[in-house]
């Protein structure tokens, strides 16, 4: 295992951080949230002329046909600058559709690339873990297939072209596209100001996506999760660069806040939490390209345990270095501590992925 990243992926991340670097200014992020839109849609189109968007969607949609890691890459720099765009979501689910889907559903991924379409999955449930069988159901009904349940904390449902809904079916779990014209969608916000619903299916029409044995739905909750350990590296990794440079810039006593030894062995336990998730992160997203599934299911549960304890600690620290200024809402620190909570609901919490753990061990 090679933690380096190569040409193409140094390539991917140095572009990616110098386009958010450039376009995802402290005044771009309280226009955006003054003006009420679910998405800076103008970073949207940004990403996609830049081909961020289709670095990881399949050939036949016109993408560069990369994998899990090159999606770990771009999400990361994405929650560095906890910029306020779906790419998460849509490049998880595209990814996923690329895996499962047919040639038609892969080259119904073109607009994706050209930032016309908007793509999310439903993996969450009221009261389920996220690697519990769904209990919204699909049955076939005539020649397609009908799904009927609830899904809840889907984020950009609304905005979606499509949602990819896990669904439990008398063969097995299988992957479903909906449309969310057919869904009940309901407004559901979140700590990160983005749109999010709850879905209520009844009856809505879905395209299946692979075989419904569990693997496609296996693979998009692998996918899922890598994606939700990333964004958190990011947000974590952006979080320290700011509370780095406040606490060296920052005076009491005639002396920087950085010269204190108390303060010099709280950033770092925050540098330390970053490299654990880090190299839980990177594995787990190796594994996943190179088709190791079980291996990958035990980094990401790893990183997933770090994103809802020590990560969510460190940016308490974070917090508490900044003194009152860490709480202010009109000081960008608040975001990474909202992004980084958000994650960590995402998730379920720190004792439904010590469970998780418990299992595989």
């Amino acid at each position: 295992m090679d933690f380096n990243l190569d040409e193409t992926q140094s390539d991917l991340r140095d572009l990616a951080a110098e386009l958010l670097g450039r376009e995802v200014t402290a005044g771009r992020l309280e226009a955006h949230e003054a003006s009420g839109a679910p998405y800076d849609a103008k970073l949207w189109r940004s990403l996609a002329r830049a081909g961020l968007l289709g670095a990881c969607l399949p050939e036949e949609a016109g993408g560069a046909g990369l994998g899990p890691v090159e999606l770990a890459v771009v999400l990361r720099e994405i929650g560095a600058r906890v910029a306020p765009v779906p790419v998460q979501q849509s490049l998880v689910t595209a990814l996923a559709i690329a895996r499962y889907g047919s040639r038609e559903q892969r080259e119904a991924l073109a607009p994706l690339a050209e930032g016309d379409l908007v793509l999310t999955s439903a993996l969450r449930e009221p009261g389920r873990d996220l690697g519990a069988a769904p209990a919204v159901t699909a049955r076939r009904d005539g020649g397609g297939w009908v799904l009927h349940g609830r899904k809840s904390t889907v984020s950009y449902a609304a905005q979606a072209s499509k949602v990819l809904v896990p669904a439990t079916t008398e063969e097995g779990v299988g992957l479903f596209l909906v449309d969310p014209e057919a869904m009940t969608v309901r407004a559901a916000p979140v700590s990160t100001g983005e749109p999010a619903a709850t879905l209520t299916l009844d009856g809505a029409p879905g395209e299946p996506v692979g075989a419904r044995d569990g693997e496609a739905f296996a693979g998009l909750r692998r996918l899922a999760l890598a994606g939700i350990v990333a964004v958190s590296s990011g947000v974590l990794a952006g979080a320290l660069a700011l509370t780095t440079e406040y606490i060296r810039t920052r005076r009491q006593f005639d002396r920087a806040l950085a010269e204190f030894q108390a303060v010099t062995v709280q950033i770092a336990d925050v540098y330390i939490a970053g490299r654990a998730l880090d190299v839980a992160v990177w594995s787990g997203a190796w594994r996943l390209a190179e088709g190791s599934a079980e291996e990958a299911e035990t980094d990401l549960a790893v990183a997933a345990l770090t994103v809802t304890d020590p990560v969510l600690k460190a940016l308490y620290t974070c917090q508490h270095l900044h003194g009152g200024i860490g709480l202010d809402v009109t000081y960008p620190l608040h975001r990474y501590f909202a992004w980084g909570k958000h994650h960590a609901h995402l998730l379920g919490g720190v004792e439904a992925r010590l469970d998780t753990i418990g299992a595989l061990v």
